[in-house]
């Protein structure tokens, strides 16, 4: 497996090296150290216990078996973060890689022996999961909320810590506002997360769930999908007597736009001339689903600094 490019901010990599500052800091007591970081050697694979710290869930067949097929050809390049526990060892990172090892049937595994406390182990774990391209999104969007909730982190915080930008963590969060049963769509694949962002347009668990289950009998697309949001906000149409003064095509390719741009649910309601030859004004709306989506609203709108 080949090594993973750069690009990792201060993330696994920033960590590491700093390994019991952070214990210190937080007024725990310091590990002694069992060897140096930079070390690696090579242990038993039965001597490793998986830790408690992993947000990972699921690991899709079909990647694992890619893995295991390097595994056997190439051996294990990367070797695993561990800590001593007892007389064996408890892993931190790398699960994907020891359940290949132990798959293709390897005696041994090259590992990174840490000296760390149970507050970085938990921080490396996730953050190493986090920086991988294949959790689902309800594991990404768990391994932040779980860096927040535990190390007390802003969502700023937490991408400087993962290497990725604010708005990707922010909208990565607000997938855990949608109701169970839509999570779990999502986790395995049969909803995407362009599906999940436009059922977050809607407020009624119930909704958000009744059209998710549509969209997935039907097979519908993400723009099927907004379509059918926006009928269920809009409910039945009621006839005016006043006449839009932009057309409907065109206003409905700008929400659209808008969508797209800002990753939330756009209304517009167009100026119209009423029968009496006045003019009433139209209004555009936006949603948001809390402060910090505000905040990621105002980033990608460019008015941050004016706070």
């Amino acid at each position: 497996m080949a090594a993973r490019p750069g690009g990792l901010g201060r993330g696994l990599g920033a960590l590491i090296p700093r390994a019991s500052a952070v214990a210190a800091a937080a007024g725990e007591p310091r590990p002694e150290p069992a060897a140096p970081d930079s070390e690696v050697r090579r242990v038993p694979v039965g001597s490793i216990r998986t830790g408690v710290w992993q947000p990972r869930r699921t690991f899709r067949a079909e990647a694992l078996d890619e893995l295991v097929q390097s595994v056997r050809e190439r051996g294990v390049l990367q070797p695993l973060l561990v800590r001593a526990a007892g007389e064996g060892y408890e892993l931190i990172a790398g699960e994907r890689r020891l359940r290949a090892a132990v798959a293709a049937g390897l005696a041994e595994v090259p590992v990174r022996l840490m000296a760390v406390s149970d507050r970085e182990a938990l921080e490396l774990a996730l953050i190493e999961n986090l920086q991988r391209e294949d959790l689902d999104p309800i594991e990404e969007a768990e391994g932040y909320r779980m860096l927040g909730e535990r190390f007390q982190l802003t969502q700023e915080q937490i991408a400087e810590r993962v290497g990725k930008g604010r708005a990707s963590v922010a909208n990565a969060m607000r997938l855990l506002g949608l109701p169970e049963a839509v999570r779990v769509m999502l986790e395995d694949g049969r909803l995407s997360v362009g599906h999940a962002k436009v059922l977050l347009g809607l407020s009624i668990p119930q909704e958000m769930e009744s059209l998710a289950r549509q969209s997935v009998k039907d097979g519908g697309s993400v723009r099927d999908l907004e379509r059918a949001v926006d009928r269920l906000r809009r409910g039945p149409r009621r006839r005016r007597s006043a006449q839009p003064d932009v057309p409907a095509p065109h206003v409905r390719d700008i929400e659209d736009r808008l969508k797209q741009k800002l990753g939330s649910s756009v209304q517009i309601t167009p100026s119209r001339t009423l029968a009496n030859g006045r003019k009433a004004s139209g209004r555009i709306e936006i949603e948001f689903y809390s402060a910090d989506d505000l905040d990621r609203l105002m980033l990608i709108l460019g008015l941050t600094e004016e706070f």
